[in-house]
């Protein structure tokens, strides 16, 4: 059970492999297809077809990548820029500050464009930080973990087994035996390393898809640690879920700010954004985008940090802002966000519209937007903890006399 430290996980699949069972070519009819990950999912042909093309498409970046490792070697992507010294700069040093700054470039270009399915294990692990993370420890320290665990209860496991069936039912490989065995050995695992968030609804399938992508169990679990550890907001999965509640309020005023129209008009008619939002900011669109799609929101994200999830979530408001000014009801509005995010199999449409036409946003002004809403969310999360305390109180004290 242990010996899983360098296994290779046994998908009943490879990403590159595509598969259909389509019984009819109408494009009026709903049919049945995987996609590059196998999920299965319905569409009509046009959806297909939009699969079809992204698989070529995949192809196409994948000899872009081979083809600058032929010319630059082998890794290049995964050499840290050379440390410069203020004191004494030769030339040779300003030329190789330059040359890293240009592979900087061209490496943010080619992510923003998609890593090959194949590379996305190693360069992930790279440019996330996780891999730095991982040699800071012994090489045993996940199967020490787990044999350190093995059988031990808390809130934390019980949830945990609770949710393995509910995650992504019908997979193939992960709604089985072995991928429920090994997703919960990779969150059981996590929710001893950091007590402090344990487990939250939302990371089941944020580490199963993370399985999928990479080559072992244990490198999910280094890139579950750096997205909670170094990538996210803190205490976004915390039980209070404070991070999160953050996330949210950073995002409405976004949206106040990039969509001043679509908000005015969404909040006349009572939608709040947290509605749909909450799932973004914790599954990280996993629930909520097709695989591919979500996956190459995960490469961005893994490179340039979480202010590519607001991104995101712009855009997809930016995309149906005419149709969702004409809506009249709540459930409209979420219904034609949630049509809209399913169908989204070509990764372009999606990931154009959050990096060209919704303005950039840096690192610093994010920060700054969290630590304005932080005080009105801790706050509100205080009157909320009294006001259960308070009930629980009301309702362990003996009946008034009538």
């Amino acid at each position: 059970m242990f010996g899983t430290q360098s296994r290779e996980i046994s998908h009943e699949f490879q990403p590159q492999v595509f598969k259909t069972s389509i019984q009819t070519r109408r494009a009026n009819m709903t049919v049945k297809f995987q996609d590059l990950y196998g999920f299965t999912v319905e569409g009509n042909v046009d959806d297909v077809n939009i699969l079809n093309e992204l698989r070529e498409k995949v192809r196409q970046q994948g000899r872009v990548w081979w083809a600058l490792e032929a010319s630059k070697g082998a890794n290049w992507y995964l050499q840290p820029p050379p440390a410069v010294s203020t004191s004494k700069i030769s030339v040779g040093s300003l030329k190789s500050s330059a040359l890293a700054v240009a592979n900087t470039i061209a490496l943010k270009k080619l992510i923003r464009n998609g890593i090959p399915p194949l590379l996305r294990p190693k360069v992930w692990l790279s440019i996330s930080g996780a891999a730095k993370k991982k040699s800071t420890v012994p090489e045993s320290y996940y199967v020490d973990m787990l044999k350190a665990v093995e059988g031990k209860v808390t809130p934390a496991t019980k949830q945990i087994d609770q949710d393995l069936p509910r995650t992504f039912p019908g997979h193939p490989w992960l709604d089985t035996m072995e991928g429920h065995a090994t997703l919960r050995r990779v969150l059981v695992a996590y929710s001893f390393r950091d007590c402090h968030v344990g487990y939250c609804q939302g990371l089941n399938y944020v580490a199963a898809l993370l399985l999928l992508v990479m080559k072992t169990e244990e490198d999910a679990f280094w890139m579950l640690a750096v997205l909670l550890e170094n990538v996210l907001v803190n205490d976004c999965y915390t039980d209070n879920l404070s991070g999160c509640h953050v996330e949210q309020r950073v995002f409405k005023d976004l949206l106040a700010k990039k969509c001043p129209m679509l908000y005015n008009h969404l909040e006349s008619i009572g939608f709040d954004v947290s509605l749909v939002a909450t799932e973004w900011f914790l599954c990280l669109f996993s629930k909520s985008l097709p695989s591919e799609t979500t996956l190459r929101v995960w490469d961005v994200l893994f490179n340039e940090g979480a202010k590519v999830l607001f991104h995101v979530a712009l855009a997809i408001f930016r995309m149906k802002e005419m149709e969702l000014l004409m809506t009249q009801h709540v459930g409209d509005v979420i219904s034609i966000i949630q049509r809209t995010t399913h169908h989204l199999y070509e990764p372009e449409d999606l990931l154009t519209v959050a990096f060209d036409k919704v303005s950039s946003m840096t690192e610093n002004t994010i920060t700054k937007q969290r630590k304005k809403q932080e005080p009105a969310v801790m706050a509100e999360l205080d009157q909320r903890l009294k006001r259960l305390n308070s009930m629980k109180l009301d309702e362990g004290s003996p009946e008034s006399p009538r």
